[in-house]
């Protein structure tokens, strides 16, 4: 997986832009994300990627375009120093994977990544690091794991 290397307060409008969101169409929205602030996202990123990020990723709209565009466009998991508090809960709500990470300056755009979202250990192989960030609790983990909140209590018999 390769590292998509942003700094603090990456805005849902940057992730994608507000005239984007007259769809809620995921495709749709994957092919837009970053469109303006990194152009070359979309046409770059494999399935998998990691987007790492500085604090307050994800502020702004409460909407749930931005991480839906994100997981569609072949996001893998996002790491950040902190995350809005809001787009925390929609990207965990449709099965995107977020973990919490105070220490990614070792980090560099296009690093090969490997990330354990149950651990919490971030390695960078070819450079021999590893980091250790916030791993998910369990809970979310179970809901990730099952494509969102909606598919995992469909599982458990609650809706």
């Amino acid at each position: 997986m390769r590292a998509w290397k942003f700094g603090n307060d990456v805005n849902t409008d940057l992730i994608i832009p507000g005239r984007y969101n007259i769809t809620t169409d995921p495709v749709e929205l994957g092919k837009a994300a970053f469109i303006e602030y990194k152009p070359e996202f979309v046409e770059q990123i494999q399935l998998g990627d990691v987007i790492v990020a500085g604090r307050n990723f994800g502020c702004g709209s409460s909407r749930e375009h931005a991480p839906v565009a994100l997981k569609a466009a072949g996001v893998g998991v996002i790491l950040a120093e902190s995350f809005a508090r809001i787009f925390l809960r929609n990207a965990i709500n449709i099965g995107l994977p977020l973990m919490v990470c105070p220490n990614l300056e070792e980090v560099r755009d296009g690093d090969e990544i490997e990330v354990n979202l149950t651990t919490g250990i971030i390695s960078l192989p070819a450079r021999g690091i590893s980091i250790q960030g916030e791993p998910l609790p369990e809970f979310i983990q179970q809901i990730v794991s099952k494509g969102g909140l909606i598919p995992f209590l469909r599982e458990i018999g609650y809706v």
